[in-house]
């Protein structure tokens, strides 16, 4: 076992996890943040998508202690006071999602995009996410809903 402690979504946690234990595990069943969905376990689908250190992770690529001191935000973490944060309010708006088994992952790629300036066109978008699959939407909506969160952000 080793001591690891991390910050998610803002509290931080102090916890023994074994060397082989993966992040997403974690975060659903030690901390019981279940909106990380678990996918492929292969980092082919990026349904586990979370933000480490501000940056987009694929969670089930990372081991509990590799995340040891950093700064990790899920799904869970975006919205403040009851208000969604602006991609989950464009997802919400433009239909961006069918069985939602996708879209925790997808926001949190695409919070990074932007947090990134990485989402200034389309064309930029399909490519940043070209590691999160979805099967039900065909991404246009999606796309636009990135571009509509953009926008709103100020990183257009």
């Amino acid at each position: 076992m080793h001591h690891v402690a991390l910050t998610v979504n803002g509290t931080r946690h102090e916890l023994d996890v074994e060397a082989r234990e993966l992040l997403v595990y974690v975060l659903r069943e030690r901390l019981g943040l279940t909106g990380t969905t678990v996918g492929c376990d292969t980092s082919s689908c990026g349904a586990c998508t979370v933000l480490v250190d501000d940056a987009s992770a694929k969670s089930c690529t990372l081991l509990g202690v590799q995340v040891d001191g950093a700064e990790i935000t899920t799904i869970e973490g975006l919205a403040t006071n009851g208000e969604l944060h602006p991609v989950q309010e464009a997802f919400h708006e433009r239909h961006a999602l069918q069985c939602g088994f996708c879209t925790p992952g997808m926001v949190m790629a695409a919070v990074s995009l932007i947090e990134h300036g990485e989402a200034t066109s389309e064309q930029q978008i399909r490519e940043g996410l070209e590691g999160n699959l979805c099967r039900c939407t065909g991404y246009h909506n999606i796309v636009a809903a990135v571009q509509d969160a953009a926008t709103v952000m100020g990183r257009a």
